[in-house]
């Protein structure tokens, strides 16, 4: 059952000290939800609390702000459970706390992909595990989970956050199989690059994959809304020309979007080596 009045809803948002996690909870609590902010950065979380506070004073909903580090299980069920004792329920969650890292594979250490995988997969999971018995109770709720175009698209010199991003897909279209008649929705999320923090600190990859920040965390927080109102299943955010026409290749032709994707991005690189070569003073 979809949730199509969000006043009075106990919805957490995981990363809502910035970006997309952040709007969504701005959005939210103007509408009048009970809005729960988890984040690991603990000044910027109640940074954000009064910046929604001030946005929308008018608003009767109440607004909590938890410290919660999502690759701790403990830390997160106790999150969930403060949003129980609290709001009495918990009926939307939107799992927003990610990394982004880029470059070649060759310089990618294990450790940096676990971390990767640790935040932006382990993360949405423990999510899911720790709210979902009160949803079960209820017998309905709703989750949200940002996975990113990157999670449809293999795009080179971002391997690592591909491989996360993918997690995050293949887990939501399992689990809604799974969850399937019980009353609990899940909205898996696909934006294209969104200006926010992370995107403008893998400036230099993003460069490399050719593609272009054009949305805004407001525009897909807006979206999320009206994606979670209709029970959606996917909401695929792609306003670059090229992004989309790639997605469309892909879905009837994965090996050629493939090979486009590689020919495109060593074309790059050797248009990029040989402008610095051209920068280099003569010896």
């Amino acid at each position: 059952m979809p949730l199509t009045n969000f006043a009075g809803v106990a919805a957490v948002i995981t990363g809502g000290a910035s970006g997309i996690g952040l709007a969504t909870a701005r959005a939210l609590h103007t509408k009048g939800a009970y809005v729960v902010l988890a984040d690991i950065n603990t000044p910027g979380l109640l940074q954000a609390k009064e910046q929604i506070r001030q946005h929308s004073p008018e608003a009767h909903g109440q607004l909590l702000a938890i410290t919660t580090d999502v690759t701790k299980e403990s830390q997160v069920w106790e999150l969930m459970r403060q949003t129980s004792a609290t709001c009495g329920r918990i009926d939307l969650v939107v799992t927003c706390a990610g990394i982004g890292r880029g470059g070649p594979i060759d310089t990618f250490t294990a450790s940096d992909m676990q971390t990767m995988m640790n935040i932006n997969f382990m993360g949405t999971y423990h999510c899911v595990q720790a709210a979902l018995p009160a949803m079960r109770q209820q017998q309905v709720g709703h989750f949200v989970f940002l996975s990113s175009v990157a999670g449809k698209l293999g795009v080179p010199s971002l391997s690592a956050y591909c491989a996360s991003k993918w997690a995050v897909r293949g887990f939501a279209s399992a689990l809604r199989a799974e969850l399937h008649g019980t009353g609990i929705g899940i909205t898996t999320v696909y934006p294209g690059w969104v200006d926010t923090p992370m995107v403008h600190q893998e400036e230099n990859a993003l460069q490399m994959a050719n593609t272009q920040v054009l949305l805004t965390p407001e525009q897909v927080a807006s979206e999320i809304l009206q994606a979670v109102t209709g029970d959606q299943r996917d909401l695929t955010l792609a306003p670059d020309p090229d992004t989309a026409f790639l997605l469309e290749v892909y879905k009837n032709d994965p090996d050629k979007a493939e090979m486009m994707a590689g020919t495109s991005y060593h074309k790059r690189l050797a248009r990029l080596s040989g402008q610095q070569a051209a920068q280099r003073p003569q010896q």
